[in-house]
Parts: structure tokens; C-alpha cells; sequence
């Protein structure tokens, strides 16, 4: 290989367009080099050429879907730098091909690296915020150096969560502010000032709060709001409740005690451990002189398990969480 200069840009044959100012970055020859040794991984692909671009745009919409990345047109598959012509409308026909192959529509980040008096086409692609993305109506993703097809099952698994983010910051159409209950609002940032060092005045209006926490779209209560403050949730969402059951054996047929918990987020918290430490073991046992509590199960993995069991759930799903069993505890249905 020749000998190596510092890498130098030309912004000047590029138009603004690209926003090429931004791209002039003291990147280090060294790491440059060392980035190409390694050769194509999970995030990096070379491209010899843009006549490649069509081929490139699968590893585009992988990169998308999974970690993102970034593709150089300029390198061989052999990880050698051979250069790449490079025009004012060259830096459009990808930036073009990009958007118009690819849905939903993204813009990505172009760059020209002069390295050794041969130009290299950077392509960054960040992840995907509104996955899944397609090419030509097929979703990929990234598996190793591979760009491969997202097999349908795991397609539906990415669009429920997608669903599940978009439905959590919908708009719960009937609820208002006369809705929330404002004594909870006010115990949740005394909370989170004096426990979690939130910068906040006590003294803020409600309404505020709730921008705050972008719990209010178009002046109206989202989904989230309505879960996490609202006096009467299932009043809305008639599956946000808690179904917990003590029975005999491992067997649901025979109850001991059973108990249909609703209210918000932080109500159905605190009675759902209540109610399942009412059902678990407790010992004593004194060290060092001093008298000691040991549950049969941590009440700080309980409380974990319910707020992840409340969080993640789907609520597009009609059916209720269960906290069941004589000796375990189950997820949402």
C-alpha cells in the first residue's frame, strides 16, 4: 500500500445539500485503517463502487432493522481501498435512490473521505426509530455480515411492539384532566424530586406536569396518562387489571384466595406485592443481636416481576395479568 496521508475532505465540490460542513470531522488515519482491516461485520459493509448501490440497498434496510451502520463505496470486498468517482450528482443519486427504494421514507448521512487521493463515499445509517423498513416490500436484517430476509413470525413480533409504543402515546379520546388524580400526581414528583433529584417546583399546575411528560398530544390525555394517573383506568382500558390467585397444589381449580385488583399504575403495584406477600413465607432470625426478616421470596424481586409484568404488557391484547400459584408467579396472557 502507498504511503498513507492525513485524510482530507473537499466540501467544496459538494454541495450544501448534503450538509457536507458537518462532515469534516478529524478522523484518525490510523482508525480509519484499522476499521477497514477488520473487513465487513455487522455494522460495516464495503461497496467497490456506487454501480453496487441497488446491491447495497438491502444492507441499508438491515441495518435499519436492527443496530444500524454504515456502508463505503470505494473499498473492495478484499479490503482494499480502490477509490470511487465522485460527483455532485453521484451524492444525489444515492441520497434519491435511497429515499424512493426504501419505506418508511429515511434520509441518511452522506460523506466524501479523500484518503491517498482517492475519494470514499461514507453512508451512515442510524437504526431505525419506526421500524420494520422495506425494500421493495420485503423487511431485512442484519445477521453478521449478511443482509438476510426478517422471517414472518419475528415481522409480527416487531410490528405488535411498534403498535404497543404507538398505542401508548395515543390519545385516550374520552378522558380528560378531570380524569387524573391530582393528590397521585403530586406524591409522583415528590418522589421524583427528593428520591430522584428531578428538578421540579411542587407548586407546578398539573396541566404542566403532564406536557412535561408528553402525557398530553393535541391538549388530550394519551393512553400512558390515563394508565399511570388516572383515578378510574379501566374506566378506558378495561384490561388494565390484575387477577391474583392463591390455590392449592399446581393445579388451578382448588382457591385459597383470590382477588381481582384494579386502579393505576402505582395502585396496582403496591396491592399486587401486598398480595403476594400475603401469601409467602416469613422468617426471623437474629444477628448480631438484632432481629431480622427473611421472606421466602425478595420483596424487591417480586415488586420487579409485577412492574415489568404491568409495563410490558400488550394492551392491544384483551385479557388481564395473573399473579398465580402456591409457589410461582406468572406473566401477562
Amino acid at each position: 500500500m502507498p504511503d498513507i496521508q492525513p485524510i482530507k475532505y473537499q466540501p467544496t465540490e459538494i454541495k450544501p445539500i448534503f450538509n457536507m460542513a458537518d462532515a469534516v470531522d478529524n478522523i484518525d488515519t490510523q482508525d480509519f485503517l484499522s476499521l477497514i482491516k477488520t473487513g465487513e461485520h455487522e455494522t460495516i459493509e464495503f461497496k467497490k463502487s456506487t454501480a453496487q448501490l441497488e446491491k447495497s440497498l438491502r444492507t441499508i434496510c438491515g441495518f435499519l432493522n436492527h443496530k444500524g451502520g454504515i456502508v463505503y463505496f470505494g473499498i473492495s470486498d478484499k479490503n482494499e481501498i480502490v477509490g470511487q468517482e465522485v460527483s455532485d450528482s453521484t451524492l444525489k443519486s444515492i441520497s434519491q435512490k435511497i429515499r424512493q427504494k426504501i419505506k418508511p421514507e429515511i434520509h441518511p448521512e452522506i460523506r466524501v473521505i479523500e484518503l491517498d487521493n482517492k475519494k470514499i463515499i461514507e453512508v451512515k445509517i442510524k437504526e431505525g426509530t419506526n421500524k420494520p423498513y422495506y425494500l421493495d416490500s420485503i423487511a431485512y436484517k442484519r445477521v453478521g455480515s449478511e443482509s438476510l430476509s426478517i422471517p414472518p413470525d419475528e415481522l409480527e413480533i416487531i410490528i405488535l411492539k411498534k403498535n404497543r409504543r404507538q398505542w401508548d402515546s395515543e390519545v385516550c379520546e374520552d378522558a380528560t384532566l378531570e380524569d387524573i388524580d391530582d393528590k397521585k400526581v403530586k406524591w409522583f414528583l415528590r418522589k421524583a424530586k427528593y428520591e430522584r433529584k428531578f428538578d421540579v417546583d411542587l407548586e407546578i399546575l398539573i396541566k404542566e406536569v403532564l406536557i412535561r411528560l408528553k402525557f398530553l398530544k393535541y391538549n388530550k390525555l394519551t393512553n400512558s396518562a390515563v394508565l399511570l394517573f388516572g383515578k378510574n383506568p379501566q374506566k378506558f382500558v378495561l384490561q388494565s387489571v390484575i387477577r391474583c390467585a392463591r390455590f392449592k397444589g399446581f393445579t388451578p381449580t382448588d382457591f385459597i384466595d383470590l382477588k381481582i385488583i384494579d386502579g393505576n399504575f402505582f395502585d396496582l403495584l403496591k396491592k399486587t406485592k401486598e398480595f403476594i406477600l400475603s401469601h409467602i413465607k416469613k422468617a426471623a432470625k437474629v444477628v448480631m443481636f438484632n432481629r431480622e426478616e427473611v421472606w421466602e421470596y425478595p420483596p424487591d424481586a417480586i415488586r420487579e416481576a409485577v412492574v415489568n409484568a404491568i409495563v410490558h404488557r400488550d394492551y392491544l391484547i384483551q385479557g388481564n395479568i395473573r399473579a398465580v400459584g402456591q409457589n410461582s408467579l406468572s406473566y401477562p396472557e
